[in-house]
């Protein structure tokens, strides 16, 4: 049984010399990354649909099980609005095929003015992609989260398309006064949503926000990591990524997130063995 933990980035200027090794190339950044963690956002392809060959190179150094959740772009999202965008989709998908089975969803981030009004275009734009992909929504209108009526909606909409509602848990990092001027950016930034964690399919998306301060962050999750392993006993194969307002940490915290998991349900598999940050010297 698998839990794949993973983090926004797979490139972070504190993490060189720390966790992974000071200066690589980037084409060798997100393997030595997957020896840490075996998942991870996809947050690039909302800015931009990558070119083939940059996603060629991603899946030449991660292996087959590696799970991306990789972004739609915003062109699609949030500017047209899951409306008339087919020729960005399809240009999208193209790029993504180099994947393969890497391509663990294709995630449909909404803006947080896409509301219950709007569930029928959500409808007709899932029910229009192809069956080969498995696909992730995250709203971010409060009535979603608010008002049991819209949530059952919602739902209903995505349990038709076989889709997975991606809840992006802040409930921790909002608890109490920002204390960093990354907690301060992001106070202002991230949404403020009561916590969800119902999940509609086997393969249940978690994106969590800790502190910046790791035993803080190791606090707040453990809600999560009882879910986790409740999710595992019921025979499914949750991915869950460790957000922190800096992301300093992040990577080490996602490892010690499955840890913590395992420690409750034996049966995960173990994570890969990290790279050294430095190569081991004779003395």
């Amino acid at each position: 049984m698998r839990v794949h933990v993973g983090c926004a980035m797979w490139a972070h200027v504190r993490w060189q010399g720390r966790f992974l090794p000071p200066s690589l190339p980037p084409g060798e950044r997100l393997r030595a990354y997957a020896s840490w963690c075996d998942a991870v956002e996809g947050n690039t392809t909302f800015y931009a649909t990558p070119a083939r060959s940059a996603v060629e190179s991603w899946a030449e150094q991660t292996p087959p099980d590696f799970r991306f959740v990789v972004k739609l772009p915003k062109t699609i999202t949030h500017e047209r609005r899951l409306a008339g965008s087919g020729a960005d989709l399809r240009s999208f998908l193209r790029a993504m095929e180099p994947l393969e089975s890497r391509a663990h969803a294709l995630w449909v981030q909404l803006p947080g003015s896409f509301g219950p009004g709007d569930l029928g275009t959500l409808a007709g734009f899932l029910r229009g992609l192809p069956a080969a992909h498995r696909y992730a929504v995250e709203v971010r209108h409060r009535a979603f989260f608010e008002d049991a009526g819209a949530a059952r909606d919602l739902e209903r909409v995505l349990v038709q398309a076989g889709a997975e509602w991606v809840p992006f848990d802040t409930t921790a990092f909002f608890r109490d006064r920002p204390s960093s001027d990354a907690e301060r950016d992001a106070w202002t930034k991230k949404p403020r949503v009561p916590r969800r964690s119902a999940a509609l399919t086997e393969r249940p998306i978690v994106r969590y926000l800790g502190r910046d301060d790791a035993g803080r962050t190791v606090e707040g999750w453990r809600f999560w990591v009882e879910k986790a392993a409740e999710w595992v006993r019921e025979g499914r194969s949750p991915t869950v990524f460790i957000h922190t307002p800096d992301n300093a940490d992040a990577l080490p915290l996602a490892r010690r997130f499955h840890d913590e998991v395992r420690a409750m349900a034996p049966e995960v598999e173990p994570l890969p063995e990290p790279v050294p940050a430095e190569p081991p010297t004779l003395f």
